[in-house]
């Protein structure tokens, strides 16, 4: 009788799935069910499948964001609160054959960071915006977001986002498809394995976008759950995005190649 080895189990032909080697050991610091997590892994993996490791610079800011150069192992840069794109920018025109990209949530993208995201945009820098959307300051406590739903609940809106006194929530990856400099704009998900592998499709073309130096900024939009800010369940906290986000911040495709998609 014939015993199986691991090295039978582990052999190429049996492999299902292997950690991509750009992502560091370090055990991950995000709340259990954080789309962070995912965002970070997909984004690696497309790196790594085009080779580009050596070529690729990343910047974090602040936020549950500065932590992905404990995470992500290439070239990562700190930047300021909201100054992601302007360091990028920097960064791309010194070196115009790296690879650079800015990984960024909703309170520093469009919050303290709306004026630096925007005219980058227009501006047209040959870069990649990823962009968590959770609709909340998570890493600070769970404050209202410039993305806080009407009616959502934070720490600084305990009776809920009230639109006559707080503004309207803004949908800043609408805004900025609309700017000339822009090449790719999209909003996606990670909250199931279809949602997954449609967010890694967008990321790589992002890449693959700055790769052949196409004319434009591309912008991909993750829409997140918070379920630590959010005060739900992993589970509850999907549900909740499903039933909630979505509606506000519809998944799909807002402009490919330099060309508004038209919205059904």
């Amino acid at each position: 009788m014939s015993t199986i080895t691991l090295e039978d189990i582990i052999k190429p032909e049996n492999l299902v799935y292997k950690k991509t080697e750009l992502l560091t050991d370090n055990v991950m610091s995000y709340c259990p069910g954080c789309g962070h997590g995912t965002a970070h892994r997909i984004t690696m993996e497309v790196i790594e499948e085009f080779d580009l490791e050596e070529k690729t610079i990343g910047i974090a800011p602040v936020g549950c964001s500065v932590l992905a150069y404990e995470f992500m192992n290439i070239d990562m840069i700190q930047a300021a609160h909201g100054r992601a794109p302007a360091v990028a920018t920097g960064i791309k025109r010194v070196y115009p054959n790296k690879i650079v990209f800015s990984y960024q949530g909703d309170g520093d993208l469009a919050a303290i960071g709306t004026a630096e995201t925007i005219h980058a945009c227009n501006r047209g820098e040959r870069i990649v915006i990823i962009f968590i959307n959770n609709g909340i300051y998570g890493m600070t406590g769970g404050q209202m977001a410039p993305t806080t739903l009407p009616g959502m609940i934070s720490s600084t809106s305990p009776y809920g986002r009230v639109v006559e006194s707080m503004g309207n929530p803004l949908k800043i990856t609408e805004l900025v498809a609309q700017l000339p400099g822009t090449y790719f704009v999209t909003r996606q998900a990670v909250h199931t394995p279809a949602a997954v592998r449609r967010t890694k499709r967008a990321i790589k073309k992002a890449f693959e976008n700055q790769l052949t130096n196409k004319p434009g900024l591309s912008f991909v939009e993750i829409v997140s759950n918070c379920n630590s800010g959010w005060k739900m369940t992993p589970v509850d906290s999907n549900i909740w995005m499903e039933e909630n986000m979505f509606p506000y911040y519809p998944l799909g495709d807002i402009k490919v190649d330099g060309e508004l998609v038209k919205q059904k």
